[in-house]
């Protein structure tokens, strides 16, 4: 009896994509080609918001002449550009990355920009064609390449570089890959509509396939806060990350450790946390046991000393900008938008952003579950698997009889949630995990602002309510004027009947507080 012998090997990250695509959002053509336009724009955001710069986006779909079902995707940006030495790997060598540190960005897994390249070649088979700037350089960079995917590796087909004759400064990215316009459209324009929502600062300019162009453009020169980078807060480290930051620490006792490659620990608090873990606070961190690590990653974990993690490194939309972007894309009656205090979720700092908009442009919903739902992740719109969504099950929940909004209603709820740790539900980051931190806070969020909507539909209710009796009051006062006339005025009765009317419209408006009510006859017409 013959034994088979199994064969083990190891494969490279952009083999492990290359054969599962679906992981990454790339499940189809129409999916791939609203994923590519969304990792480069995302990209592009990154390099220009982040660094205090009023983003100037141009994204074009073209037609490819020949092949039917492939594109052309062309996004160009004025952001900080890519140094030249980096072009390669940044788009040729998947998990490489400026984004694996502590500081949000919209991009989390250095997966996006290097999947719509692999996407691309694999279905069409173009290099990728890159131009960049950085922003105090005097040259304009080129490169055409495609990834060794076996290797993970870039190979650069050309390279080359010329003066610029302009003062531009960012990335243009020009890629081909097969794609699905007439299944994707709509999602990719309302992407870019959600897009241009919460980034009211923006000027975006797309151009589709068929030739129709969107200009969205900025309405505040505000940009949010950039986030900035800062050290690991204890709660969120375990024993692997903890090693890793012994390795690369120059540290000489592990007292200093703890002060320096940390937020919020101090002396005093250095010394009570080794005291706890039973380690030496003067003993050399390189000289740790195994043994000793896992006593300290466990009780940097279970620490009740520790203040709550900084939220320096988040960059949140801010109400104002929210309450704009809401404005002026549905010209709602009602806007209101808050920021919540951060929280923490696993040591990671959290800020939830909640807006609600009611009226307007909105098309009215029929019950909860067919609310308009804006959701965004680190300022991403997310247009997919709405239903497994935190926010979804938040927004389904709520009693709306109890905040007076009755179905079919128009009425929109934003949810934004920022944070370096996204508990997304996949790699493609389209649905948020229903973590009970997260959750509490979009509840508590959203029950503040309906609080205030139940408010504006009293005041809207009761506006209503005057109005219709003033008009019930006013609509009989031309008979009791010609009838009060003819008893007092004798000589003039058509004067005493003007007179009339106007001082008992007069009287009414007094005592009923209307405005808006200009005369009895504008009245009169308007209910016959």
């Amino acid at each position: 009896m013959s034994v088979s012998v199994e064969r083990f090997k190891a494969i490279s990250p952009s083999e492990f994509f290359y054969r599962n695509k679906e992981l990454a959002g790339f499940a189809n053509p129409a999916r791939a080609l609203y994923q590519a336009v969304r990792e480069f724009v995302e990209n592009s955001l990154d390099a220009t918001d982040a660094h205090g710069i009023l983003p100037n986006i141009k994204v074009m779909i073209d037609r490819d002449q020949e092949k039917e079902n492939v594109y052309t995707i062309t996004v160009e940006d004025n952001g900080i550009g890519i140094p030249p030495h980096y072009v390669p790997q940044a788009f040729g060598q998947v998990l490489f990355s400026s984004k694996y540190i502590l500081r949000q960005t919209r991009g989390m897994f250095g997966l996006g920009a290097k999947m719509v390249v692999l996407y691309g070649q694999i279905t069409v088979g173009r290099p990728v064609e890159i131009y960049t700037s950085p922003i105090k350089s005097s040259r304009i960079y080129y490169f055409k390449m495609l990834i060794d995917i076996r290797n993970n590796t870039p190979n650069v087909l050309e390279r080359s570089s010329w003066h610029k004759e302009s003062n531009w400064h960012g990335t243009r990215v020009k890629v081909s890959l097969l794609g699905d316009w007439s299944r994707s459209k709509s999602r990719i324009v309302e992407y870019i509509r959600r897009t241009a929502l919460i980034a009211p600062y923006a000027t975006i300019l797309f151009r589709d396939p068929d030739g129709n162009t969107y200009i969205f453009r900025r309405v505040t020169d505000k940009i949010p806060p950039p986030p900035k980078e800062v050290k690991p807060h204890p709660h969120g480290v375990d024993l692997e990350m903890l090693r890793f930051i012994v390795s690369i620490s120059k540290a000489k006792t592990v007292k200093e450790l703890l002060m320096k490659e940390f937020q919020g620990v101090g002396s005093v608090t250095a010394e009570r946390i080794l005291e706890q873990a039973g380690i030496d606070p003067r003993r050399s961190p390189k000289k740790l046991t195994r043994s000793d690590l896992v006593k300290l990653a466990d009780t940097l974990k279970t620490f009740s000393g520790f203040r709550r993690p900084s939220a320096d490194h988040l960059s949140p939309i801010g109400s104002d900008l929210i309450e704009l972007g809401l404005k002026t894309m549905f010209n709602s009656s009602f806007v209101k938008a808050i920021t919540r205090k951060p929280t923490a979720y696993e040591g990671h700092a959290v800020i939830v952003e909640v807006g609600v908009a009611f009226g307007g442009k909105i098309k009215p919903a029929k019950d909860p579950n067919d609310i308009l739902l804006l959701r965004f992740a680190n300022k991403i719109p997310l247009l997919y698997d709405e239903r497994t969504d935190v926010a979804f099950k938040v927004v389904s929940g709520i009693d709306w009889k109890e905040y007076s909004v009755d179905f079919p209603s128009q009425i929109a709820v934003l949810v934004h949630v920022c944070s370096t740790k996204i508990p997304y539900k996949g790699v493609g980051k389209e649905s948020v995990a229903d973590v009970p931190e997260i959750e509490a806070e979009i509840r508590r969020g959203l029950r503040e602002i309906l609080r205030s909507l139940r408010t504006y539909i009293h005041q809207v209710r009761r506006a209503e309510e005057i109005k219709r009796r003033a008009y019930t009051l006013i609509k009989y006062i031309p008979e009791i004027s010609r009838g009060l006339a003819i008893i007092g005025y004798d000589g003039n009765p058509s004067k005493g009947i003007e007179i009339l009317e106007s001082k008992l419209f007069e009287l009414v408006k007094r005592k009923v507080n209307v405005k808006g009510i200009r005369s009895v006859r504008d009245v009169v017409v308007e209910i016959e």
